[in-house]
């Protein structure tokens, strides 16, 4: 039994790195998830004209006024991801104008972000089959969504020759508001196989040079102020982002993803009762779109990312039991997104911190059980988590085990390198390999520091913590300072990030500072839940503080 038990053990450390191998050789991979299409009768729907969702307009060849105002509304849509409504809308248009090219170019779009390559091609197809007699502009826009989706006999056409197209025909219309917003688009981060990059969603330094023309324009536009948002999110601009961010939400108030960003933002200034508001208010609109449409929550993705957003900004704010019950939501919901399915493990995690095992061992089964692979192997991880807290650490190794075997099958089981560090780390860290543990600790919190998605920011600095507290739990304060640091570099103002550094000053003997990092932390939960552990240490402790034996 012993030595099964070593040889599961290294095996489980020397899969890590073949993980990791297949990770770095997996990079260009474009993943093997399809998400779940929105059926077509519901695509087709017609839909009345809508306010508050923002003004966008876009001069197309159509020979009826409600026809363009219909594309129009597509467009505005599109910039604001929210395709099942830009499909519905270009479909209106083309029972008003069936030969409208620019409506056609719309529904590429649309159906395209909603995981239908083929359909967007088809529909790209069509466009250019009508393109005859549209405008020079027309034809151009029309010609570069062909190169940018190809043929579907090989892959679209490479990225250098699709911008050197798009240059040149900027060049020709240089004050053009939608070519410069696609083209600020072009120039974000290749998504990796966790993250489905909405068009404007990974932008950065590249694309701020074509919104800010964009804005010189059009300084009015929602859809401007919407990419900039992102664009300076991502570059930790958040003053800058802020501006943009109530600019968009204040030109289209009824779009839930507008709140959303909003949302983010203030999360991020550590604002967190304004933004758990604002992700309230687009839960709300979302809802009451819902009941009155008849279309099922899970066809949303923005939806059940905001869920994710909400559930975890309740938990950044120490409100527990509101964080429960919005993550579990969450998790319930069928996932139209691999990225979503992932973030699903916020919900076992919680229940873990709370010390509910029984119910974080439930919902890791329930990840076992899904479709895909390497969901599967996260309810693993998850698992293996669970039996390390309770102490049973050869069951730990199996759970581990039987991850890494599902990760060696997908190309895509690089996405949970991170988390196999973590609970690798964690393992050896229990098992008093302190040096190594701390490496891999350490290597997997670097992962997560350098994970491109602004939208996993919050849930990946609750993963840090949840390293920080390990380390305090085990009695390794060298690991905690140093995650503690970490901690203030990327959230200087979060409660926790106080409580961490108070524990370190109080571990060091210096009263003075532990009793400043206990009173912010404390200040920091000011909304939180009257029994959340964290906030009732703090105070037990700077009570202690003020009245030493």
């Amino acid at each position: 039994m012993i030595g099964a038990s070593f040889r599961k053990r290294v095996l489980f450390a020397f899969m890590i790195a073949a993980v990791a191998q297949s990770a770095r050789a997996q990079s260009g991979h474009a993943g093997t998830h399809q998400r779940v299409h929105v059926p077509e009768e519901i695509l087709e729907r017609p839909l009345p004209l809508r306010g508050g969702i923002g003004k966008a307009h876009e001069e197309v060849t159509t020979i009826s006024k409600d026809a363009q105002a219909y594309y129009d509304q597509g467009l505005a849509y599109l910039h604001s991801y929210v395709w099942i409504e830009a499909a519905r809308s270009f479909h209106q248009a083309l029972r008003l104008d069936s030969k409208l090219a620019m409506a056609r170019l719309g529904l590429s779009y649309a159906v395209g972000e909603l995981g239908d390559s083929a359909d967007a091609r088809q529909a790209s197809r069509q466009a250019s089959a009508l393109a005859g007699p549209v405008s020079d502009r027309e034809k151009a826009r029309i010609r570069l969504r062909a190169l940018q989706v190809g043929d579907g006999s090989q892959p679209a056409k490479l990225q250098s020759n699709y911008l050197h197209e798009f240059d040149l025909i900027l060049a020709k219309y240089p004050h053009d508001v939608e070519l410069l917003l696609l083209r600020g688009q072009a120039d974000q981060q290749t998504p990796d196989q966790q993250t489905h990059f909405m068009p404007g969603m990974g932008v950065g330094e590249a694309s701020l040079t074509f919104y800010e023309r964009a804005l010189a324009e059009q300084p009015h536009s929602f859809a401007v102020h919407h990419f900039l948002t992102h664009a300076y999110e991502n570059l930790g601009r958040m003053d800058l982002a802020l501006q943009h961010a109530e600019a968009y939400v204040s030109l289209a108030p009824e779009v839930p993803h507008a709140h959303h960003m909003h949302g983010h933002i203030l999360l991020r200034l550590n604002r967190t009762q304004e933004a758990i508001a604002e992700f309230r208010r687009a839960d709300e609109l979302e809802l009451a779109y819902f009941r009155t449409e008849n279309i099922a929550p899970q066809y949303d993705w923005q939806y059940h990312h905001n869920l994710d957003l909400l559930g975890v900004a309740y938990q950044y704010a120490g409100e527990m039991r509101q964080a429960e019950a919005v993550l579990r939501r969450s998790f319930e919901l069928p996932s139209i997104e691999f990225s979503q399915e992932l973030n699903e493990s916020a919900w076992p995690m919680l229940l873990l911190l709370e010390g509910q095992t029984d119910q974080a061992q439930a919902a890791a089964k329930e990840l076992m059980g899904r479709a895909d692979p390497v969901v599967q192997a996260l309810g693993h991880l998850m698992a293996s988590r669970i039996a390390m807290r309770l102490g049973h650490l050869d069951d730990a190794i199996e759970e581990g085990d039987r991850a890494l075997h599902l990760l060696r099958e997908t190309p895509d089981g690089g996405v949970l390198l991170p988390e196999l560090e973590l609970v690798q780390g964690e393992f050896r860290l229990r098992k008093r390999q302190t040096e190594k543990g701390r490496a891999m600790l350490l290597d997997g919190i670097s992962k997560l520091r350098a994970d491109p998605s602004a939208d996993r920011w919050t849930q990946n600095l609750l993963r840090i913590e949840a390293v920080e507290t390990l380390a305090r739990d085990l009695g390794d304060w060298v690991l905690a300072g140093d995650v503690a640091n970490q901690m203030q570099q990327i959230a200087p103002g979060y409660a926790g990030t106080h409580y961490a550094l108070a524990k370190q000053a109080e571990h060091a003997r210096n009263a003075e500072a532990a009793r400043q990092e206990y009173q912010a932390a404390i200040s920091g939960w000011s909304a939180a839940d009257r029994d959340f552990g964290l906030l009732t240490d703090a105070r037990h402790q700077l009570a202690a503080l003020a009245n030493p034996p």
